[in-house]
């Protein structure tokens, strides 16, 4: 895909992973449009994209509401344009510290399962129409390591993950056909929010920065070798294979 003048939708953009893919697609000449909860951090990161020459719009809204998201798909269009690229990058990691399965409450799973499941389905449903019927698109699911290991304590993102994984699978299979590429993506592990918040403990220099794991993003993006259905994880990733 090509992003000069493309519009582009990314969720969780206010911060970490999402705030650094937006700034880039914006580089490369998306007109983005920022999703997240939070107002101030998500304007703050479309002014510093526009005061960089990008252009972007920022939208407050909670993907995990059902009454939000058309809402958000409409105001997205009005402002960009019909959608060419869809970033499902919101995340909920559940209350911490992360605790065992069998001691998660039930309405914590299903809000975790709202956020990084749910909710991208709703978005999709809502934008993915529109791309089949012009017969291009591009939908990208952030996933996580958590989606193919089993890691105690981990329990209720890591089936939200998984889950997602699989729906990217399905969706690429049936979305394929008309046009519209379906990928999902492992980031690998980043210096976040997030993730301080899981592993606290971790060492920083460890981890990747969000700009660097967006750049490799965008370039699976921009490139034609990534089949949809695929699921790839960004460490590894060669822009040759």
């Amino acid at each position: 895909m090509q992003l000069e003048n493309k519009a582009a939708l990314v969720t969780g953009a206010s911060r970490g992973l999402g705030a650094a893919l937006a700034r880039t697609l914006a580089r490369r000449g998306a007109r983005v449009v920022l999703v997240a909860r939070h107002r101030e951090p998500l304007e703050e990161v479309a002014r510093s994209i526009r005061e960089a020459g990008g252009v972007a719009h920022a939208l407050v809204g909670d993907i995990a509401d059902k009454h939000a998201v058309h809402p958000l798909a409409g105001a997205a269009a009005e402002l960009v344009g019909s959608v060419d690229l869809l970033i499902h990058n919101a995340s909920e990691l559940g209350p911490t510290p992360l605790r065992l399965l069998l001691d998660t409450e039930c309405e914590d799973l299903e809000q975790v399962l709202a956020v990084n499941l749910v909710g991208p389905f709703r978005l999709t449903k809502a934008i993915a129409g529109s791309m089949a019927l012009r017969g291009t698109g591009t939908i990208v699911h952030v996933s996580s390591d958590a989606s193919v290991n089993a890691y105690p304590t981990w329990g209720a993102y890591s089936v939200s993950k998984a889950a997602l994984d699989h729906l990217g699978r399905v969706l690429g299979a049936e979305l394929a056909p008309h046009g519209v590429r379906v990928f999902s993506v492992d980031p690998g592990e980043m210096n976040t929010v997030m993730h301080a918040a899981a592993i606290p403990e971790a060492d920083l220099a460890s981890l990747a920065d969000p700009e660097d794991v967006a750049a490799r993003i965008v370039r699976m993006i921009e490139s034609d070798r990534l089949a949809s259905g695929s699921r790839v994880e960004a460490p590894t990733w060669k822009e040759a294979s």
